[in-house]
């Protein structure tokens, strides 16, 4: 093993993402693997398995040869969600991967459709007590739009109905035509709709404002204090990757996220890039899957 570790890599790379192609977590995962095969002057190949709410992906990255060579292209949907979301998932997370390395943070947002008059949080919640069953909401099952809205819905104690789409698209576009009066979503999609005015931002889920949207106040600002929800990415080998790979694998992450090339490709998303040590990426992912699970058994969402 050590021998392996000081010619690590001399082959190329699989990093399977467990989602389809083009998609912002499939975007992600191929900056850094561009970023890594400069590195490490040998390919990363992102490999897309998608399917089973990310859970064939998963699987056979967990199934891998753990010798460094198979990575997961993690997510807080498939690491800490997709455990609690269906019925049938049987990996236990924390068993079957070492974390490796951190990658991005991906902010959300409490937006609103302008045909609701609200300019704050609490005028929202006033306008939603005062038509009770009449505002809608709109995400994909067991997706952070669906979990985080429903999580909002019952601490504002509002009477609001949840309709469920097949796809984020679908879901935007009636948000836009009024047809659902309100999400909470990333800021990757729903920033440029800011900017277009298209929908009215009431406040972000963070501890902190966001930097390009500085008028726009927190949930916490907002009265709700323990509102700070980041969806996240991160990269995790199969259980029992030797340790000096994955430090090796960690330190080249660290790096590849402090180019340029990683920060302006992040900022494109709205997210920010996280870098650290495998120690302290494992103990995020152990703090997440509880969080996670309580957002999910408050939804009702379950999947067999």
């Amino acid at each position: 093993v050590p021998a392996a570790a000081q010619t690590y890599p001399s082959r190329p790379i699989r990093m399977i993402v467990p989602y389809p192609p083009a998609g912002p977590i499939d975007i992600m995962a191929r900056l850094l693997g561009q970023q890594l095969s400069l590195r490490f002057g040998q390919q990363v190949v992102i490999e897309n398995r998608p399917g089973a709410g990310s859970m064939l992906g998963t699987k056979a990255a967990a199934t891998a040869e753990p010798d460094g060579y198979t990575l997961l292209f993690g997510s807080s949907g498939s690491l800490a969600v997709a455990p609690a979301l269906y019925s049938n998932f049987d990996l236990d997370i924390l068993k079957a991967f070492v974390p490796v390395g951190a990658v991005a943070l991906l902010p959300h947002v409490l937006v609103i459709s302008p045909s609701v008059p609200a300019k704050t949080v609490a005028e929202f919640i006033a306008y939603a007590k005062a038509n009770p069953g009449k505002l809608n909401y709109g995400a994909s099952i067991g997706t952070p739009p669906h979990l985080l809205s429903t999580l909002f819905k019952t601490k504002a104690g509002i009477d609001v109905v949840y309709v469920p789409y097949k796809g984020s698209a679908a879901s935007v576009t009636d948000l836009l035509a009024g047809e659902t009066q309100f999400t909470i979503d990333g800021l990757t999609g729903l920033y440029p709709l800011i900017q277009d005015g298209k929908v009215r931002p009431l406040a972000v889920a963070r501890a902190e404002r966001w930097p390009e949207l500085p008028d726009v106040p927190t949930l916490v600002e907002s009265g709700f204090a323990d509102f700070t929800v980041d969806a996240w990415t991160g990269v995790v080998a199969p259980a029992g990757t030797p340790a000096e790979i994955v430090r090796r694998l960690n330190r080249s992450i660290n790096d590849s996220l402090g180019s340029a090339e990683a920060k302006a490709g992040l900022a494109r998303f709205s997210a920010i890039a996280q870098t650290g040590s495998p120690q302290e990426f494992a103990a995020w992912v152990a703090s997440e899957l509880p969080k996670w699970a309580a957002i999910v058994k408050l939804s009702g969402a379950r999947i067999d």
